[in-house]
């Protein structure tokens, strides 16, 4: 199968490509290096460099490479920028994708895996950890597009027999993640450690989250591949949707503990005390998302816990650090 990865030089895209290429399917990239650099493509990888917004870029490529198969990672994913800015959010990340479906839908690729968000797309829940029965209340432009997105797939199964998946990530973490710009709390302390640097908790580190290792998350993509976008078997529209998360809280005050635990096995040098600065204003204290269904679905359950993620992710950043 040809699987085309939008995202694919970015952290978490470049890990799907990756889990595809082993997977044995033909696999490509469309990137347009704003956030993710050529490095991240694995060999045997074909990179096309474009934004998903240029409908005539991606009709090329589409039309060149003829995909079966479309995992859609690419997005205007900081959440700060989305409040600042909602028109460009939604030009990146509504418009964008509506320009993937018109072009797969005009070359015959009906087969769509979404990356979708399980922290910012059910808001500030009251069941922990959060099912996908729960409703979403998103409080962000940018947990509004990926809401939309996923009713646009809705749409295109009813109307074009699409067969889409919507996976809600937690917090993603691990090898190649992006230091810089809206990136995840341990890439950033560990760009800052590794520097000398000292990085600050903001508030009390009670706030909690739900951290996911990126290979599990890799993994998903193809378990979702083939149990449900392979095949002509029974379809329901809309039905699927899963969380991909480790289904618990981990507070920031321990996730640095294990942070900085990894980091003492490594760099021991680098290791140092965080101090607790502000807290930042209208920050969601708790976040969990629940993988059940996912286990029923895509037999899916996350093989790394938060330590042992950490302990890879330590390691790379250690090794890649210039």
């Amino acid at each position: 199968m040809r699987v085309l990865v939008t995202g694919g030089a970015g952290f978490i895209g470049s890990h799907v490509a990756d889990a595809f290429k082993a997977a044995g399917h033909e696999v490509a990239v469309l990137d347009n290096l704003s956030s993710g650099t050529p490095a991240n493509v694995g060999d045997g990888i074909r990179l096309f460099e474009a934004d998903i917004t240029d409908d005539a870029a991606v009709q090329r490529i589409f039309t060149e490479f003829r995909p079966d198969l479309i995992s859609h990672h690419a997005a205007q994913m900081d959440v700060r920028r989305s409040v600042e800015d909602p028109r460009f959010d939604a030009q990146q990340n509504i418009i964008g994708t509506l320009t993937l479906l018109e072009n797969a839908r005009t070359v015959g690729c009906s087969r769509f895996l979404f990356a979708s968000t399980g922290g910012a797309i059910y808001g500030d829940s009251d069941v922990l950890p959060t099912p996908e029965t729960e409703p979403t209340r998103p409080v962000s432009p940018y947990g509004i597009s990926k809401l939309a997105v996923e009713k646009y797939l809705y749409y295109y199964e009813m109307q074009y027999g699409f067969r889409a998946v919507c996976l809600r990530y937690g917090n993603v973490f691990g090898p190649r993640q992006n230091p810089h710009g809206e990136a995840g709390v341990i890439a950033i302390f560990l760009n800052k450690l590794l520097a000398g640097e000292t990085p600050t908790i903001n508030g009390s580190g009670e706030q909690t989250r739900d951290y996911v290792y990126v290979g599990d998350v890799a993994r998903a993509s193809v378990l979702a591949t083939e149990r449900l976008l392979t095949g002509d078997g029974p379809w329901t529209p809309g039905e699927a949707t899963f969380n991909i998360g480790a289904g618990r809280e981990t507070s920031l005050n321990e996730l640095i503990d294990s942070l900085l635990s990894a980091l003492g096995e490594v760099r021991p040098d680098a290791v140092r005390a965080i101090p607790h600065g502000p807290a930042k204003s209208g920050e969601q204290m708790r976040s969990a998302i629940s993988p059940e269904k996912a286990g029923r679905g895509l037999g899916w359950a996350p093989q790394f816990s938060v330590e042992q993620g950490l302990r890879e992710t330590v390691r790379w950043f250690a090794d890649h650090r210039s």
